[in-house]
């Protein structure tokens, strides 16, 4: 459910004055956020729009990486390639850091360290990235700008696809695919930075709810 396949160039490391994560989350908290967001957030406002039909066909995984180490969080991830090679009925991974990588330069660093590791590892051009952070900002936007919520998530996250399926999708796309960047951007201005961080506090609270009664 990437608004955008290729990781957008950022600049910004100064923290929002949105939403900020708890400090403190559970595995499962971690995941129904995110899971929330996707349904509330990307399917919701329809930002891909080839998100609904693997929410829909369940082919959506969601792996949490405890800690903050950066040599630790790239092997896991690692760990998470191996398992899309090893199950053909998954289509994409959210790889959510729960505790780390809160700054967004930090988050930056491992990025860069994430698309060299898929390059060593013979991964380009079988798997690809997509990038989100709570603090995402676009090269050339403004910090307060509510467009960057089209990358904002819950917690910073890397988003793991296969090339293969992506381009399919966009195949069968029946409009303009070049065409969905801009239109998620005018959309989430018009929904405004107020609305949306609303958003991400309420699938945060969905989730805690939730968590709280297991």
């Amino acid at each position: 459910m990437t608004t955008d396949a290729t990781p957008a160039d950022t600049t910004s490391s100064t923290p929002s004055a949105g939403y900020t994560p708890a400090l403190e989350v559970s595995e499962a908290e971690a995941i129904e956020t995110t899971r929330q967001w996707v349904e509330t957030h990307i399917i919701a406002d329809n930002l891909c729009p080839f998100a609904a039909r693997e929410v829909a066909r369940n082919s959506v995984q969601y792996a949490v990486i405890p800690g903050a180490g950066l040599e630790r969080c790239l092997q896991a991830l690692g760990d998470e390639l191996l398992n899309l090679d090893a199950n053909r009925d998954a289509e994409t991974t959210l790889v959510i850091f729960k505790d780390g990588f809160r700054d967004f330069d930090a988050y930056l660093e491992l990025l860069d360290y994430a698309e060299a590791l898929l390059e060593m590892q013979g991964y380009e051009g079988i798997y690809q990235l997509a990038s989100f952070h709570p603090d995402y900002v676009f090269e050339d936007t403004e910090e307060d700008d509510a467009a960057n919520y089209t990358n904002r998530s819950p917690f910073p996250m890397l988003h793991l696809l296969r090339e293969s399926s992506v381009e399919a999708a966009i195949n069968a796309y029946s409009g303009d695919v070049e065409e969905v960047p801009a239109r998620n951007e005018a959309l989430m201005r018009e929904r405004g930075a107020e609305q949306l961080v609303a958003r991400l506090k309420a699938c945060a609270h969905a989730a805690r709810q939730a968590d709280s009664q297991d």
